[in-house]
């Protein structure tokens, strides 16, 4: 009888959360631009007590005039500044203390913190949910992911000496809900996201909780609590509108009637429709942390990593590659979306929006200066930023003379993908073919991704003829797409150089970005070889823009006492003597002032 009505209770959590979150109801206000609309809020069940509840409320309250006005650029004495930091930086106890002290180095800031789950959470979550799938109800506290990650918070919070009683409800929840879908034998994208959720709001409890034991004042915050408000597409949720207005009348609003530091959950929301929590795709702390900063209309948005910045290319790649000190919102976009993993892919959108510098620091090295990102920068002399290198892609020929002087063939194409969710990343076409990129690691697993791209040739097979070419890398060259000739040059000598066939080739829309396509096994040397070509040979220059200074360069190695000093002194003289000649006859078309000047370039 008491197994029975334990599995009951088991099965219960697993069905109720969807409707219920971790705080108590609190309204969301969400309006500055004439927003209105109702919204689910709801309460978390904590352990077996709390029951869960919906509550709809009405938003259709804006901020004044003069509270707008408070929110530009901490004009009020408010926050200036957003600070994020990712799984790395909080990894452990020491860390935190580290990052407290990175924290404390700017005195003059009123930052907005946003924190990762430490280390390695996210994922040990994600094997958990997994293997409570298989194992059974009464085998869940047995599933080693689940103890590594009561022993890490257990042990953080010991060491910092912060009160265990911070994080022992969220443990035993994340327990319950492993049974739960023990119980149910199943794990969805909702139930999924509701579980990694667990890593962020353990993090920023004990941070916040280490802050207010050593005296810094600091309230921790739950994103999806404060009007992060999203799409529901669970896994990779998108930003709504709505969200900026509402995160700027809480987080202000508490800073005005009880100042303290923000340390909020980064990555996660709220769906619009099902107010069940969704996550914004992996990095999306860097989302969280831009939207924080437009919302607000801080002064910068720093986003701290473990390199110096954003670099010419991946250091595991090429130990060699070098911190970017300048970048442009499009070009970071570009790098993110092609493969960095600096920076989130949507990221920089809220920042551009609201034109506030992002930039990007090294929490284990704070002295050095990172990398500033800004709506635009002098590209003048600029030719190649970085190189991005993307593997495990898939490749698709399409060919089909049904293409030739017909419309509508790409919606076609288009719409299978559309269908199936699947993102396409590179696209060329020709008057009877289409070669296109995607990117199949957004899919679940490996079991989805090959009954998907399956499904994909079979439909596509229905009107064109199909080549399926896997194990591809894109290699992004991120620069001044304007001298594009140049850069193509120098990038198919190397190649040729090294023996790699280009498959596909497209520039972005953006003008900041050349793609290539070559095979996986090739991809790392690609990658080596154009770094050492464009940035430590030295880079591109544009010979037909004249020199002023050119003479001066040319003999400034020479010695004036040395023989090649004074051959070259009379190629120089030569080479005037013909230009003036020349110039002479064809403006003047007298032979007499030819002989003349001669004469006088002769002796001189």
């Amino acid at each position: 009888m008491a197994a029975a009505m334990a599995g009951t209770l088991h099965l219960g959590v697993a069905t109720r959360y969807f409707e219920t979150r971790r705080r108590s109801p609190r309204p969301l206000r969400l309006s500055s631009s004439n927003i209105t609309g109702r919204v689910c809020v709801s309460s978390v069940a904590r352990g077996r007590s709390e029951k869960g509840r919906v509550l709809s409320v009405r938003c259709d309250v804006g901020a004044t005039e003069e509270e707008e006005m408070a929110f530009e650029r901490g004009s009020d004495g408010g926050l200036t500044i957003v600070m994020k930091f990712g799984g790395s930086s909080v990894a452990s106890a020491e860390r935190m203390k580290e990052i407290v002290d990175v924290i404390l180095s700017f005195p003059e800031e009123r930052p907005v913190i946003v924190l990762s789950a430490m280390g390695k959470t996210t994922n040990k979550l994600l094997l958990a949910g997994e293997k409570a799938v298989s194992c059974g109800v009464l085998n869940t506290c047995d599933i080693d992911e689940l103890r590594f990650i009561e022993e890490l918070h257990l042990r953080t919070v010991a060491e910092l000496g912060v009160d265990v009683t911070i994080i022992s409800d969220l443990l035993d929840e994340l327990e319950q809900l492993l049974k739960g879908i023990a119980m149910m034998k199943e794990l969805t994208l909702r139930t999924r996201d509701y579980l990694v959720s667990f890593g962020e709001c353990l993090s920023t409890r004990i941070f916040a909780a280490y802050l207010n034991k050593i005296g810094v004042k600091a309230r921790q915050y739950d994103a999806f609590d404060i009007g992060f408000i999203t799409t529901d597409d669970f896994t990779n949720a998108d930003i709504l509108e709505a969200t900026y207005p509402a995160v700027a009348k809480r987080l202000h609003g508490d800073w005005i009637t009880d100042p303290a530091i923000p340390v909020v959950t980064g990555f996660l929301g709220k769906g619009w429709k099902t107010c069940a929590v969704t996550t914004l795709g992996r990095g999306g702390s860097d989302l969280t942390a831009t939207t924080i900063g437009k919302a607000l209309g801080l002064r910068e948005i720093q986003v701290w990593k473990d390199v110096d910045g954003v670099l010419t290319c991946d250091p595991h790649i090429y130990p060699k590659a070098e911190p970017v000190p300048h970048l442009t919102f499009d070009e970071a976009a570009e790098l993110a979306y092609f493969g960095a993993q600096v920076l989130h892919p949507q990221s920089m959108r809220p920042a551009r929006e609201g034109d506030i510098p992002v930039r990007v620091k090294n929490s284990y090295n704070i002295e050095a200066p990172g990398t500033i990102i800004t709506k635009a920068r002098d590209m003048s002399e600029a030719v190649l930023t970085s190189i991005v290198l993307k593997s495990n892609v898939t490749m698709l020929d399409i060919v089909s003379t049904r293409m030739l002087g017909q419309f509508g063939f790409l919606a076609k194409v288009f719409s299978i993908f559309e269908d199936l969710g699947i993102s396409v990343d590179c696209v060329a076409t020709s008057e009877v073919s289409i070669s296109l990129t995607l990117d199949p690691s957004k899919l679940w697993s490996r079991e989805l991704i090959q009954q998907e791209l399956d499904h994909v040739v079979e439909e596509l097979e229905q009107i064109a003829v199909v080549n399926l070419l896997q194990n591809r890398s894109i290699i992004s060259l991120i620069g001044n797409v304007q001298r594009s000739s140049l850069i193509l040059e120098k990038v198919f000598n190397v190649l040729h150089k090294n023996g790699v066939n280009v498959q596909m080739i497209s520039q972005g829309a953006s003008k900041v970005n050349i793609s290539l396509i070559v095979n996986d096994s090739e991809a790392k040397q690609c990658v080596r070889a154009l770094h050492s070509a464009f940035f430590e040979e030295g880079n591109l220059h544009e010979f037909h823009t004249m020199d002023p200074h050119w003479l001066r360069k040319l003999m400034r190695w020479q010695d004036p006492s040395s023989d090649q000093f004074m051959y070259s002194l009379v190629g120089i003289r030569v080479f005037l003597l013909t230009v003036c000649i020349t110039t002479l006859v064809m403006v003047t078309q007298n032979w007499l002032m030819y002989c003349y000047v001669a004469l006088i370039l002769i002796i001189w």
